[in-house]
């Protein structure tokens, strides 16, 4: 009996090339020779392969596919025929569409790759084997004497086109001068939520991210006078006062899981 860790054995050289050279036709009917097999059974491959991936990656960029129309096919077909996917699993061929895209500029619009990552990463959190059971914090923690810790689960986006609104109906020829600035977040039932972030929250979450790795760790107040700092106005109570809001609005959403010491 062989081993369970053993690795399989190579097919036979004829049989790999038998099996290249259907995969190749698969791939690229238009521009690699038919192998010797019925032409309708070939039809059937050829179909339910396409189809698949087109209707998966349908199924997880709705927008670039209402957008495309009637030139979507053609998009799928492209990355069908050209793209070396690095994984064989089904729940990372969104993502290899994204490499895709953001491999070449020239494919479509200026504002295609930043759409394609907008729409693959709310996959990307939906999957995550992140655990917010797995960060030690304390949830009734001190915001501006301890460390604030933002969960796993919580991803600050920031994006120059106005990813969460672009459609059929809205396709801007110019990046507008301010990013788009985004908080991405997993429910406990599994639901995944987009929010607008201000430049000011936006870079608080930054901040609170880069503190888990510091050292020593800073505390939610160094955080926020150094954000003061950064943006050229005083650290005054005021300014304080205006981001233990932010930070305690942060917690109550469980963007931010609670604190650990700082120091």
């Amino acid at each position: 009996m062989p081993d369970a860790h053993t690795s399989p054995s190579p097919a036979p050289p004829r049989l790999r090339a038998q099996q290249f050279e259907l995969t190749r036709y698969l791939r690229d009917p238009d521009g690699q020779p038919a192998p010797d097999i019925e032409p309708r059974r070939l039809a059937v491959y050829r179909e339910l392969l396409f189809n698949n991936i087109e209707s998966l990656l349908a199924g997880n960029f709705p927008v670039i596919r209402r957008i495309f129309g009637d030139e979507w096919p053609a998009l799928v077909r492209r990355f069908y025929r050209d793209h070396r996917c690095q994984t064989p699993l089904f729940p990372e061929v969104a993502r290899e569409f994204l490499r895709f895209v953001e491999a070449q500029p020239g494919l479509g619009p200026d504002w295609l790759a930043e759409l394609a990552h907008y729409e693959w990463v709310e996959l990307a959190l939906q999957i995550s084997e992140a655990r917010i059971e797995d960060v030690d914090a304390d949830p009734d923690g001190d915001l501006l004497e301890a460390c604030p810790v933002l969960s796993p689960l919580a991803w600050p986006l920031a994006y120059q086109w106005p990813v969460h609104r672009l459609g059929p109906d809205h396709l801007p020829r110019q990046a507008p001068q301010t990013p788009t600035l985004l908080m991405l977040r997993r429910e406990p039932d599994g639901r995944v939520r987009f929010s607008e972030l201000s430049p000011l929250a936006y870079r608080l979450i930054e901040r609170v991210g880069e503190a888990a790795d510091a050292s020593p760790r800073p505390s939610g107040r160094l955080l926020l006078q150094a954000l003061a700092d950064e943006a050229g106005v005083a650290a005054d109570p005021p300014f304080i006062a205006q981001g233990l809001a932010l930070l305690q609005q942060m917690r109550a959403s469980s963007v931010l899981l609670g604190t650990m010491p700082a120091g």
